[in-house]
């Protein structure tokens, strides 16, 4: 099939890199150079005007950013197939506000909440929970609008940062995982979960990132926990709304249950990474059968046996104020070494001096392996074969997953 893919970061690339992998023709808008090396990139936004004059037959939306534009209405107003959450469901991750007020109604367990609109009033609502505590800004913040506070001057500093439109909730304990389903509006099929890393620094220590890695292994999540999710979580909000595309619950395994933290509506980044690279069924055929009503229906994924671990390398300033224009060396040298290591490119550009950093979080460096370990080892080693001014990397990826298990 001819497939587009909207976007341009490392999770776009692992998809494209999938596609073309199955043997499909890839077409990427805007693309990076990573989507080059396996598709066609083309330049733009008229996303419409893109897959029509490529004649493709189905597009897929990476991140999240067109589809709270209404990208998914205005395909489908076309007669066209696309993968991903209409305008209405994309409000799930576009507004915290209405993210909660949702799942409060559909009765969805979440953290206990309030809703700001001013800077006085989230002042005052510190005063109704315990520390830590969790401040949220309520619209798209590329995962960055989260801060835990320890304590009262730390939340104080947080509405200030992020207000004034806020979500403040109370600080809940357990295992983080991420669990990624996709619908077609009736019929929903689950991912295998992963579990993204989004502090900067070891020992979850440092702001937060749009994630800094990710692994994926099947034993994240017993087949027991995973139905409990669909239950409580994932089938009450498909049946409220219809929701077609890639529903992702980000979810704390508490005492009492999984609790849903927040709501996207796209695949994540980097939990692709390591999700595209496990993934054994053809990926085209899946997100094809997602855009038709009823179309997964029987549906099932297959997954390599072996995890796979992607350990992000960022940019010099990153989170803050990252640094480009660095140049790139060495993505060539990891070809063939243990684990099918792939390079996935997020923020990167063709330069005068050849491949250069262009954003934050630069390379999504992805392997396999016998076991976590092994994944993780064969992950860091490919990373120590690439080199830019300014890299940095967090070297615990994983780790959680080992000390579980």
């Amino acid at each position: 099939m001819k497939i587009l893919v909207i976007g341009g970061g490392g999770r776009e690339h692992a998809i494209a890199w999938k596609l073309s992998q199955d043997g499909h023709q890839v077409f990427g808008a805007p693309g990076n150079p990573g989507m080059a090396q396996v598709g066609q990139v083309i330049a733009g936004t008229d996303y419409l005007k893109i897959a029509r004059d490529a004649n493709v037959e189905l597009t897929v939306v990476g991140p999240e950013a067109p589809l709270a534009a209404g990208v998914v209405d205005e395909f489908h107003a076309a007669g066209l197939l696309i993968v991903g959450a209409n305008k209405e469901c994309a409000q799930l991750e576009a507004s915290k506000i209405y993210s909660k007020e949702f799942m409060q109604r559909v009765g969805i367990p979440t953290a206990r909440f309030l809703q700001t609109e001013d800077e006085a009033t989230a002042l005052k609502a510190l005063d109704e929970f315990e520390f830590p505590i969790v401040v949220k800004a309520d619209g798209l913040a590329a995962g960055k609008g989260v801060i835990i506070a320890q304590d009262r001057a730390e939340a104080e500093a947080a509405v200030r940062s992020l207000g004034p439109r806020l979500v403040i909730e109370e600080f809940l304990e357990g295992e983080e995982v991420s669990f990624i389903v996709l619908s077609d509006g009736k019929h929903v099929v689950a991912l295998d979960a992963s579990q993204d890393h989004k502090r900067v620094g070891d020992g979850d220590t440092g702001p937060n990132t749009g994630g800094m890695g990710a692994y994926c292994d099947g034993r994240i999540f017993t087949a027991e926990q995973a139905q409990q999710a669909m239950d409580v979580v994932i089938h009450p909000a498909v049946a409220a709304t219809g929701f077609t595309g890639f529903l992702y619950a980000g979810l704390m395994m508490t005492a009492a249950g999984p609790k849903v933290l927040e709501f996207n509506v796209r695949l994540g980044d980097p939990e692709t990474q390591p999700l595209m690279h496990r993934l054994q069924s053809d990926w085209g055929q899946v997100l094809k059968a997602a855009a038709t009503p009823g179309g997964l229906a029987g549906v099932k994924l297959e997954w390599a046996k072996q995890p796979s671990v992607c350990v992000v390398m960022a940019a010099h300033g990153y989170p803050a104020t990252p640094r480009t224009g660095d140049v790139i060396r060495g993505i060539d040298a990891v070809s063939g070494m243990d684990g099918r290591p792939v390079v996935f490119q997020a923020g990167t550009k063709i330069g005068p001096k050849g491949l250069e950093t262009a954003g934050g979080r630069v390379l999504g460096v992805t392997a396999a392996g016998p076991d976590l370990k092994g994944a993780i080892a064969n992950a860091y080693a490919a990373v120590d074969k690439i080199s830019f001014e300014g890299a940095h990397w967090r070297r615990d990826i994983g780790a959680k997953g080992l000390k579980r298990w």
